[in-house]
Formats: structure tokens, C-alpha cells, sequence
């Protein structure tokens, strides 16, 4: 499975607002200057978060987002459930019994399993303990969450 650029951008958006020690909303103006998104772009992204129960939309002039839960009940599957949709196989018609199936119906489906198992073992309290890479890799490697941090 991979991750569309709406989900990346998603899970910067979840750890900026995690990040953030204000105690009121966030401007989605805010958060699309500081990920280098588009406003009108960013809305389509909190507007599936806000669906998805993974953010809560405040109105008004100091409107803005916050989180829907604690970050540590905010898992990565959550996230990529609100802009993709749910994690399905992409194989063999489905059923019930894995012995009768094809190999690479089982093999699709234990894939799919594992996939599900790891989005859910993950949650943004996690990605808040250590949302860099540790110093003497900062300049060696590219991480696509890094502009997320304040």
C-alpha cells in the first residue's frame, strides 16, 4: 500500500496540531503556510480529517482545528482511513476460507492483515516522541514529516 500525497500531507497536518502547545485552534492558513500547502488544498485535507473523527473544526474568527481525541487514541490508521478510504485487498474475489484459495489470494490477504496491524500499532503520540531523525542523520536523510515540527 502506498500512502497518497493527501495522506502525507494529512499526517503533517495531525502532527502540527499535536505539536502545538496552544491551548485554542489552529487557522488551516496557518498550517498551509507552515507545510507549504495550498489554503483551498489544506481545507479539502482537514475537511476529510474533520469527517474521519480525526480533528474537530472550530468556526468563528479564532476558528481553526484541534484535535478530536488524545494523541496516543489518534493511530496512523485513522488518518489514512480519512483520505483513502478503508485499507482493502486488492486480490482474488473474497472469502472466508484461506485454505481454499489461491496462493497469492492468501499471500494478498495476510499483506493486507499485516498493513492494518502496523497503521493501528501507530498512533500520533508516537510520532510526537520522536517526530525527527536523530541529529547525525538530519542532514543525511529526507523526512517527509519533517516541516510538520514547529
Amino acid at each position: 500500500m502506498m500512502l497518497s500525497e493527501t495522506t502525507m500531507t494529512a499526517i503533517r497536518t495531525v502532527l502540527y496540531v499535536a505539536l502545538d502547545q496552544r491551548e485554542t485552534p489552529i487557522s488551516p492558513t496557518e498550517i498551509a503556510a507552515h507545510l507549504g500547502a495550498s489554503p483551498a488544498y489544506l481545507s479539502k485535507i482537514n475537511t476529510s480529517l474533520v469527517k474521519g473523527g480525526v480533528l474537530r473544526s472550530h468556526r468563528g474568527t479564532r476558528g481553526g482545528v484541534t484535535l478530536a481525541a488524545r494523541p496516543e487514541d489518534i493511530t496512523l490508521l485513522d488518518i489514512v482511513e480519512a483520505c483513502q478510504g478503508k485499507v482493502l485487498g486488492d486480490y482474488c474475489t473474497e472469502h472466508d476460507n484461506l485454505d481454499q484459495v489461491c496462493a497469492f489470494h492468501a499471500a494478498m490477504h495476510k499483506v493486507q492483515h499485516e498493513i492494518i496491524s502496523t497503521l493501528k500499532a501507530w498512533n500520533v503520540a508516537d510520532m510526537m516522541i520522536r517526530p525527527l531523525p536523530c541529529r547525525e542523520l538530519r542532514d543525511k536523510v529526507a523526512c517527509r514529516i519533517e516541516d510538520a515540527v514547529h
